[in-house]
């Protein structure tokens, strides 16, 4: 059965044991066809010495042709082409010279082709050679111009992966100094154990985060975890005036999301809606799936019960800081325009924002890599 499956790699892989397959089978077929003509045309089984004889040296004088070609693709259009020409007329003459020596020798003596015969059979033997050339050619001009997609697109990953993780790292000066400034306030106020505790937190949560790669995806149940740890610190600042909830499809858990995109947000919630507020407010998390497959769809909310945008002084609409520019920033790295990030405007109360992504697995992941 092993015998019978296909090959994963691609047939250009191995570009030198190409080369001889498609020399050695090629060769072959004209070996084969010249000697099925000289046949079909009553030209007797001796036919076969003069071509064997042709096709040997064609052989040979298309491998000196790809070891020149190999060395000319890479210089200046003008020497490659005119170097190529030269060669290419150079190798017909010899070609077509062999040829008619071999037919004179061994299957008509005393029958040398002159004139118009001799003429002939280098134009014949001029656009053989210049279709092997053409060939030759156009197949290295491919693969050099995949090989050049490859590089580019390359880069581009290592150039979007660098992004990312710039986008991921910003995040964390920013909750650091909050954090710190708070654990800083606590032991100002002697407040020791509570110092303590957020300190052991905080650890927890940046072993947790600092885990993950920058540019790597985390599963939205990783993502969630992450945020309960990030709210358990701040709840030690706030106590019962921070309310989270969180309300996750089952569907959804194993949704593939960048690390840390959800953190901003709550973070912001925070400063916005909770600390404004005498009473606090209450932090709502959801995620769920829409569509049908193939084109299933991971929509997150984060919205809180706190003043909204109706104080524009406080909370404007198209930009809270580090936290919304870095997100918009994020999703166009990592999904281009197949996203949707919204901020809710029309909410009854509180503030709101939403994010559409394509559902992706681990799996679909690793299929696509």
């Amino acid at each position: 059965m092993s015998l019978l499956t296909p090959s994963k790699q691609p047939f250009f892989a191995d570009k030198n044991k190409a080369f001889w397959t498609l020399q050695s089978a090629g060769w072959t077929g004209y070996f084969v066809l010249r000697t099925l003509g000289g046949i079909a045309n009553n030209m007797g089984l001796l036919f076969i010495v003069p071509t064997a004889l042709t096709t040997a040296t064609g052989y040979s004088l298309t491998l000196l042709m790809a070891s020149a070609y190999r060395r000319l693709i890479r210089q200046k259009p003008i020497i490659t082409w005119g170097v190529s020409i030269v060669l290419l007329v150079f190798a017909s003459a010899m070609f077509s010279s062999i040829e008619t020596w071999a037919h004179a020798t061994f299957y008509r003596p005393r029958e040398m082709p002159e004139g118009v015969q001799f003429f002939g059979a280098i134009l014949l033997d001029f656009a053989l050679l210049a279709a092997w050339s053409s060939l030759y050619y156009g197949i290295n001009f491919y693969l050099l111009l995949e090989e050049q997609s490859d590089r580019v697109e390359r880069l581009e990953n290592q150039a979007s992966s660098a992004q990312l993780a710039m986008l991921r790292y910003q995040l964390n000066p920013h909750f650091l100094f909050n954090t710190l400034n708070s654990i800083s306030t606590l032991v100002l106020l002697k407040e020791t154990q509570r110092a303590n505790t957020m300190l052991s937190r905080l650890s927890s949560f940046l072993r947790y985060t600092l885990a993950n790669e920058p540019s790597g995806t985390v599963s939205l149940a990783q993502e969630v975890e992450t945020l309960k740890l990030y709210l358990d610190i701040e709840k030690m600042r706030f106590e019962d005036r921070l309310r989270a909830h969180f309300e996750v499809d089952p569907a959804a858990a194993e949704a593939r999301l960048p690390s840390l995109l959800l953190q901003p947000l709550v973070e912001n919630a925070i400063k916005y809606a909770v600390t404004p507020m005498e009473d606090g407010a209450d932090i709502n998390v959801e995620a769920r799936v829409a569509g049908i497959e193939p084109d299933r769809r991971l929509i997150v909310t984060v919205s809180d019960t706190g003043p909204g945008l109706n104080d524009l002084t406080a909370r404007p609409s198209y930009s809270t800081g580090v936290g919304l520019a870095n997100i918009r920033d994020r999703l166009a790295q990592a999904y281009g325009a197949d996203h949707r990030f919204e901020v809710q405007t029309d909410r009854e109360e509180g503030f709101g924002v939403l994010i559409d992504i394509p559902l992706q697995t681990r799996e679909q992941l690793r299929d696509v890599a």
